[in-house]
């Protein structure tokens, strides 16, 4: 029989709260054995798993997205490097379009916020008579602007 985790060692192995790995399991992300004493136990391949689950929601992944995803491994064997590849294979588009988003920003340092708002005209940050309140909650003018 594989040699099985308890929790806490899961979390402080994998960097995630123990909160973390039991919610992670309720949401189906991953699955536990009990104990006589009805503790979980985690075989060590959870720890690829939770390691999957950290980088996908670094790229932007929901829940759910990261959960579909995992339902595609293989049952019965670990996964492979090629099984990965796969998987993160459409985060390409994702992580491009994050690149260009934190580019347009940093260029957006110099040349907004550094401005001491001299062009309120055409500031994406200026809402005078707080109309962007009708379009709704956030920054959109920022976001528009940005083109994202």
């Amino acid at each position: 029989m594989p040699q099985l985790l308890g929790i806490g060692e899961v979390a402080a192995r994998s960097g995630v709260s123990v909160p973390a790995v039991r919610y992670y399991e309720t949401r189906g992300l991953l699955t536990s054995a009990r104990d006589g004493g009805n503790r979980r136990r985690y075989p060590r391949s959870v720890l690829r798993r939770l390691a999957f689950v950290s980088a996908a929601q670094r790229v932007g992944l929901s829940l759910e997205e990261i959960a579909a995803s995992l339902a595609e491994l293989p049952e019965g064997r670990t996964p492979t490097r090629s099984d990965w590849t796969r998987l993160s294979r459409s985060w390409r588009a994702r992580v491009d379009a994050r690149i260009a988003e934190l580019e347009r920003l940093r260029e957006d340092l110099d040349g907004c916020i550094g401005c001491g708002c001299l062009s309120l005209r055409r500031c994406a940050l200026y809402n005078a008579g707080d109309a962007a309140r009708a379009e709704g909650s956030g920054s959109r003018w920022v976001r528009e602007a940005r083109g994202s």
